[in-house]
């Protein structure tokens, strides 16, 4: 299964059309196979918060969108995600690399994946963890019930689900 794929064609089958992204080696795949799809508008971010505003934006304009980015930056987006996403009720799934997990080889991802998690439970955003490739199946759902609730949802998606660090 081509996970890049699959993610891009849900994405479209849920009619989102506004795509930010911040750089991210996991999820470069996924970013690219975005970019060259014609049905959705990328943009890529400096920045998880200033692409949350991008996302906002797209949402007041009519627009579906979704944000690509790493769980290092959840600490740079709580108040972004609290006075605006959240505040406004504004559907956002966020495809999140979740780095830190078994394996690591960086030891400073570790200290944010510790934190990830518990920011995201208190902040009460709903959150699935994708670790097993077979765990993408449940993305589709997971597109209807973030834009049937109009609330962020945390899609966390570790290195074992993109296939590791390239040694295992």
């Amino acid at each position: 299964m081509n996970l890049d794929k699959k993610i891009t064609d849900d994405l479209v089958a849920n009619d989102v059309s506004f795509v930010t992204t911040v750089p991210c080696k996991q999820l470069a795949g996924v970013i690219e196979e975005i970019d060259q799809r014609k049905e959705i508008f990328h943009i890529p971010s400096n920045k998880e918060d200033e692409g949350m505003g991008l996302c906002a934006g797209a949402f007041m304009g009519g627009k579906r969108s979704a944000i690509i980015m790493q769980n290092t930056a959840i600490g740079v987006t709580i108040n972004t995600l609290a006075t605006l996403t959240q505040f406004y009720r504004m559907p956002l799934p966020m495809i999140i690399s979740y780095r830190g997990e078994l394996r690591e080889p960086v030891a400073c991802q570790v200290e944010m994946a510790v934190h990830t998690k518990a920011l995201l439970a208190q902040m009460h955003i709903p959150t699935y963890h994708f670790h097993w490739q077979k765990d993408v199946e449940e993305f589709d759902n997971i597109l209807k019930y973030t834009f049937m609730c109009n609330k962020p949802v945390a899609i966390l998606t570790d290195a074992n689900f993109w296939g590791g660090y390239g040694d295992q």
